[in-house]
């Protein structure tokens, strides 16, 4: 007597399943550093789109803005998630830092003629730790 049996055995069900989570096991790090990736572009953004705003208020008030973000004096707001703070205002130049809610990494951005604010180097150059 012959018997049709449609379907998968358990064991191929199993194997399936093992599969899938060795594969999940190997993408989801990687996501996690994609996100992490995504956060310092983020804060890099920001710090570059604050040159451009620190250089308009300059340029109608004829010195860099140095209170608190967002403010509407200031024609400036990072991004959401972002904090983005001055640090240090001279007659030619400015320092900020900027932080993300989802890493403990931060970025640094300082122009003009202001001491470098760790971790940036270079004058203009966002850089993040």
């Amino acid at each position: 007597m012959k018997t049709s049996r449609r379907g998968f055995t358990l064991i191929e069900l199993l194997i399936v399943v093992v599969i899938i989570g060795i594969l999940s096991a190997i993408a989801i790090p990687k996501f996690a550093a994609t996100k992490e990736k995504s956060y310092l572009a983020t804060m890099k953004s920001d710090l570059r789109n604050l040159v451009t705003a620190q250089e308009g208020y300059l340029s109608d008030n004829f010195t860099y803005y140095s209170g608190a973000i967002p403010n509407v004096a200031f024609p400036y707001n990072p991004s959401s998630g972002s904090t983005v703070s001055i640090t240090g205002v001279v007659p030619g130049g400015w320092a900020a830092t900027a932080s993300y809610a989802g890493t403990s990494k931060t970025c640094a951005i300082f122009y003009g003629s202001i001491a470098a604010v760790a971790p940036a180097t270079v004058n203009g150059e966002p850089k993040c730790t």
